[in-house]
């Protein structure tokens, strides 16, 4: 006991030494605002007191709170419907274009001018307060009340802008600039479709990306940026320094770093077909789409901010009778609407709430997060006791005729109110040790306690050993999945995955219960499978010889075909925690450990915060830079919108691989298709029309880990 309490002090020790502070970082958010149903969006534009105005083909539109209303605050103005607006270079004073007039409320409404009826439709206006007006056949500069026509640009107007107290047309033939009354061309284009500035450069937008000229000679100042997430531009717009590009599949955002940050689908915006965008003073953006007004925001806040928000969301709508739930959404999005509904592994995505509780506990001694892990665990225990069996595990539960997945998993309880889902597997398996385990550690603190957690471990593994590794449904007849047993195991070539697997699983479960009973009949089970059967042996398995291996049927299934298994990933890494803190000897330690960081190896491009955190807690291993980027690009937003990032050209493709690590640096967590650990984090595509909605435990275990580990204060 003093080794053991020895060894847990120097890891601690270790870890602090590499602690880092929880200090604000960039945290990009999507807000979406309410749109009157009908209105023909033309454009967004922001004023000098970071005021949000909206031209509509039905009038003039100004954002108050999260609602887009009429403009109604000048009286004169309220009932005009201008045809073009801007805000004046260098002042951010609102200039209002109508059929017959040119004006602005600023300077106490000095400036105005009237003009022939319908003959312009855009305006800009520079410093000096010059309104530059053209039209399909005019152009004109208004100045002090008059207007003084200019030479016409054959090809027409794209787009004008003020700048430096120049003008600048682009047209689809040239960039132009006003000299000595008339337009001057300083550069030559080819179906260029953006203009911006930054500094001494224009930036030029084009349906093959974007590029830079010096806007006083008109040399490259920046070469053609093609690799960039969609090279198709419509809008650009520069803000605190970063280049905005807005497509017809979303905008993106070019970094300090030079990567882009690409916002798209319906977690960033309503539709992905950009119109126009607008900056405030924070470097906010706005978007307008056809069908709505959105923001992408960059707000400050530390980890620890972003704990509570995930805390509160679930406890909110997330606690179907003490397990985590999965919410349906009807209206697609609309979290107003939420159901819970029972999943396939209830139990397992449970298990990652209440080992976040846990270690909240064991940072804190908050009561309220040992209340939420004790209300966790009751729902654990009535898996037990809900059905007829002993000691076998119910997937999940539910009052009668409320089912919702797998309606041919479900028996009736013996109470006439509920029923429960049986078929229960191995991934529930190792949820049940994960939670004992944590349970025992951090939360059970009187006898009571430790007695309650023990029973719950002991009448499963006993199930499980008496029914030869085991569980035993109903039918009498083992599950499909849940299924130890050295005939099964061993039938596995050691290039299939499920070899190591259940083996580990199996030894860490035995460790657990006769460490937590005392009963030898454990300790004896596990050193037969260790060495009679090789599951030693098995255990370390080198991760990197798992390869396909077809030909071997299991119930009809080919185990050894498809891909990488990343459930078994989740399942390997939860139990490493309690292989290694359970076992007999340091010598298995020292083995286990040695097969722990052979996995975490192979699994270190994926930056799971998760698996970071448990090799660190077993091995010492750690990836500190990759758990911050984790938890930080958490994404905000956990509904299930369709994801694509398939297409986009600023993603370096590998080729096909047996592990789908489909590209070469893995996209931040907010730009993936939301997915709980046990998927790939590689897929770049994903998703559904937001029908559903994860809760948030994703985050809270490794940051409630990370903080219990000592390597975040």
């Amino acid at each position: 006991m003093m080794k053991i309490t020895y060894l847990a002090a120097a890891l601690l020790l270790s870890c602090s030494a590499r602690a880092t502070s929880d200090l604000p970082f960039t945290q990009a958010v999507s807000v979406k605002y309410n749109v009157p149903q009908g209105l023909e969006l033309i454009k967004v534009i922001t004023d000098y007191n970071d005021n949000v105005q909206v031209l509509t083909k039905q009038g003039f539109y100004r954002l108050s709170g999260n609602d887009l209303v009429r403009d109604l605050r000048f009286r004169p103005l309220a009932q005009k419907i201008p045809v073009d607006v801007t805000t004046q270079e260098g002042s951010g004073h609102l200039y209002y274009l109508y059929a017959d007039k040119c004006l602005t409320n600023g300077y106490a409404g000095i400036p105005y001018i009237n003009l022939p009826q319908g003959k312009f439709n855009r305006v800009a206006v520079d410093a000096a307060g010059r309104m530059l007006l053209s039209g399909s056949n005019a152009l004109a500069i208004g100045n002090n009340g008059k207007l003084e026509e200019l030479p016409l640009i054959p090809e027409g107007v794209q787009r004008m802008e003020a700048n430096g107290g120049t003008f600048f047309i682009l047209t689809n033939k040239a960039v132009y600039v006003l000299k000595d009354h008339r337009f001057v061309p300083v550069h030559t284009v080819k179906d260029a479709t953006a203009m911006a500035f930054k500094g001494n450069d224009i930036l030029l937008g084009t349906a093959n990306g974007y590029y830079g000229i010096n806007r006083n000679s008109g040399d490259t100042s920046m070469s053609l940026q093609t690799r960039v997430p969609v090279p198709v531009i419509s809008e650009l717009l520069v803000t605190n320094g970063h280049i905005w590009a807005g497509t017809g599949a979303g905008t993106f955002m070019r970094t300090d770093s030079g990567t882009y940050r690409y916002f798209a689908s319906k977690r960033w915006l309503d539709q992905d077909v950009v119109k126009s965008m607008a900056a405030d003073s924070h470097g906010d953006v706005y978007v307008l789409t056809g069908t709505g007004l959105n923001k992408i925001a960059f707000i400050q806040q530390t980890l620890a901010q972003k704990t509570a928000f995930f805390e509160r969301k679930i406890r909110e709508r997330h606690i179907r009778y003490g397990f985590i739930a999965n919410l349906h959404l009807n209206p697609p999005g609309d979290v107003g609407s939420a159901e819970m509904a029972d999943t396939d592994n209830d139990g397992l995505w449970s298990s990652f709430y209440l080992g976040s509780q846990a270690f909240r506990y064991a940072v804190t001694h908050d009561p309220t997060a040992k209340r939420y892990a004790w209300e966790a665990f009751e729902a654990f225990e009535r898996i037990l006791s809900i059905n007829q069996l002993t000691g076998f595990p119910s997937r999940t539960f539910e009052r009668k005729g409320y089912k919702n997945s797998d309606p041919e998993r479900w028996r009736d309880s013996p109470d006439p109110e509920w029923e429960w889902k049986g078929h229960t597997s191995s991934d529930e398996y190792v949820a049940y040790i994960w939670i004992t385990a944590v349970l025992n550690e951090m939360v059970a603190e009187t006898p009571e306690e430790k007695k309650r957690v023990t029973a719950f471990i002991d009448k499963i593994m006993t199930h499980i050993v008496d029914h030869k590794y085991t569980m035993v449904d109903i039918d009498n007849k083992p599950t499909l999945w849940a299924r130890w047993n050295p005939e099964y195991i061993n039938w596995y070539p050691t290039t299939i995955g499920d070899r190591r697997l259940g083996s580990t699983t199996i030894i860490a479960g035995l460790q657990l219960a006769y460490k937590l009973t005392g009963k030898e009949k454990y300790k004896t089970e596990a050193y037969k499978l260790l060495n009679k059967y090789g599951y030693l042996k098995n255990i370390q398995i080198d991760y990197r010889t798992i390869k396909p291996t077809p030909g071997y049927l299991h119930q009809g299934i080919d185990m050894g075909m498809g891909d990488w298994n990343h459930s078994d990933d989740e399942m390997a890494f939860l139990t490493y925690w309690v292989l290694y803190k359970y076992a007999f000897t340091d010598e298995l330690k020292a083995q286990y450990k040695g097969a722990i960081r052979n996995h975490w190896e192979v699994e270190q491009p994926e930056k799971n915060a998760v698996w970071n955190l448990i090799t660190l807690a077993t091995t010492g291993d750690f990836d500190a830079s990759a758990t911050t980027w984790w938890l930080q690009t958490f994404p905000m937003d956990l509904i299930s919108w369709k994801i694509t990032n398939s297409n986009r050209k600023d993603i370096t493709l590998l080729p096909p691989n047996f592990r789908h690590q489909y590209t070469e640096v893995l996209l931040p967590l907010d730009e993936q298709p939301v997915h709980r650990h046990n998927a790939n984090a590689f897929t770049l595509d994903g998703g559904s029309n937001g029908e559903s909605e994860l809760a948030g435990d994703e985050f809270l275990l490794p940051y409630w880990m990370a903080r219990y580990l000592k390597v975040l204060e």
